[in-house]
């Protein structure tokens, strides 16, 4: 319990820095704030601090020297037993936290130093930097007097603008009044499962697909119901009864394939015939490489069909900003649950979007990538032919920044070795199997997804070449 008085505080806040020292919140090296900064902070006595830190130093927490501020002593290891941190009782979380508890959470991998085949990664020199600087410089200076919250479906200029580009570019046919602006597809993915699902309600997932999907989904309390895929994607003939489905129609993640027109009838027939809605996750839509552009879904039934577009792999992933095309009818529920949310999306960069896409500048900023990206993709595939040959079968090429390389004569089973013999020679590799449901047949070589898009071409070319050396020793 904190005392009160300038002792008691004193003990606070040696406690307080020792505790962030052992949970490696401060590291060896690391500086802490002034005496002055950290009293203010407090609300004690500049005296009080300075004792601390004394006492600290004595303990040797802390090295001190005059006119320096205090910095943690080298040598400390975390050590998250000695000073225990509360935390709560499995009794007082929801069934959503445990639910989330109970999700694996994918390894942290270190930046590889040849080439990382990272999926969903975006190469920083693509970015429009000039463009942005001139959209954010207008939309700062057309601020107005006072500084509001803004509207929760998302600012009607990127809504306007969103409606003639999506015509244009997708041939999607909406209203600005259908369109939802979200912090990411991710988010709109979530709130898809928080209005669409309730606990117990079967999804239709595919298999494999898309992790993050069949999460948040599963975090709503749905049951997942996986259906295969193959090179036409979705199995429409194996579609169960369910709520809602989750596709990637127009590039199936992560094999690739184009859902045929026969199977998108089947499809929409399948979500007339049992009220569900079909969530279409156009996650890169922007890029046909030896394909002509694929209508979406929402083009055939714009009641069944709920949108979901992202700036992800135009622009960056960091922006974190994406939108829903839903049906009219469900338009004052989706704004509600995003003013509910987070209330709304960023404004300054809804404005930038904004500019961008009506003045042109996105449109040609996606043409020029569309190129680069293509160019990256023909060196991919050249250097898996010159360095791999017959050893590997690529799939899911013609569309989108990724590729799927299938191992000849490698079972899944060695994937762990053959991922950590790459990253210790310098290259990141991501396997297939984990995007399989654990209790659907798994595939029999290993495969690993390719992303492209964050990588120039001598990387590529490199990363290649490293990489079927590594397989060399592991076949």
């Amino acid at each position: 319990m904190v005392q009160f008085g300038q002792d008691g505080i004193a003990r606070s806040i040696i406690a307080a820095i020792k505790a962030q020292i052992h949970s490696g919140a401060y590291r060896p090296g690391d500086r802490l704030p002034s005496s002055r900064a950290f009293a203010a902070e407090w609300g004690a006595s500049r005296t009080t601090v300075t004792a601390a830190y004394n006492q600290l130093n004595a303990e040797g927490y802390l090295i001190i020297r005059q006119g320096a501020r205090a910095i943690v002593a080298p040598g400390l290891e975390r050590a998250s037993g000695e000073v225990p941190i509360p935390t709560a009782s499995p009794r007082n979380l929801s069934a959503l936290a445990r639910r989330l508890l109970a999700m694996p959470s994918p390894p942290e991998a270190q930046p590889a130093r040849v080439a990382d085949f990272r999926y969903g990664d975006l190469s920083g020199a693509d970015f429009p930097v000039l463009a942005w600087r001139r959209a954010s410089n207008k939309a700062i200076l057309r601020r107005g007097a006072r500084l509001r919250y803004g509207d929760p479906q998302g600012s009607l200029a990127l809504r306007n603008a969103l409606q003639t580009y999506l015509w244009r570019a997708r041939g999607i046919s909406c209203t600005p009044d259908q369109t939802v602006i979200v912090n990411g597809s991710q988010q709109g993915l979530d709130l898809c499962a928080r209005l669409l699902l309730d606990p117990g309600d079967a999804f239709v997932i595919e298999n494999p697909g898309y992790p993050l999907a069949r999460n948040v989904f599963a975090a709503a309390g749905g049951i997942a119901a996986p259906v295969a895929v193959d090179a036409d994607g979705l199995r429409t003939d194996l579609l169960p009864q369910a709520h809602l489905a989750c596709v990637t129609p127009s590039h199936q993640f992560p094999l690739g394939g184009v859902l045929s027109a026969t199977r998108r009838r089947s499809l929409l027939a399948w979500a007339t015939a049992t009220g569900a809605y079909i969530i279409e996750d156009d996650y890169d839509g922007e890029y046909r490489h030896d394909i002509a552009p694929i209508p979406p879904l929402q083009t055939l039934d714009a009641e069944s069909v709920i949108y979901a577009g992202t700036f992800s792999k135009t622009l960056s992933p960091t922006l974190r900003l994406g939108y829903l095309v839903v049906p009219t009818s469900l338009r004052r529920a989706f704004c509600e649950a995003k003013r509910l949310t987070d209330r709304h999306a960023p404004t300054l960069e809804q404005d930038v979007l904004a500019d961008l896409l009506a003045s042109g500048a996105y449109e040609r900023h996606v043409r020029s990538i569309r190129r680069k990206n293509a160019e990256r993709r023909q060196v991919l595939l050249q250097a898996l032919a010159d360095h791999l040959g017959s050893r590997v079968t690529v799939a899911g090429a013609d569309t989108g920044l990724h590729v799927v390389a299938w191992m000849n004569g490698i079972t899944a089973e060695r994937e762990p070795e053959i991922i950590a013999a790459a990253r210790a020679a310098g290259i990141g590799l991501y396997p297939v199997s984990p995007l399989y449901d654990p209790g659907e047949p798994q595939p029999g070589n290993a495969g690993f997804i390719l992303g492209y898009a964050g990588l120039d071409t001598e990387a590529l070319r490199r990363g290649v070449a490293v990489l079927a050396t590594v397989l060399a020793k592991h076949r």
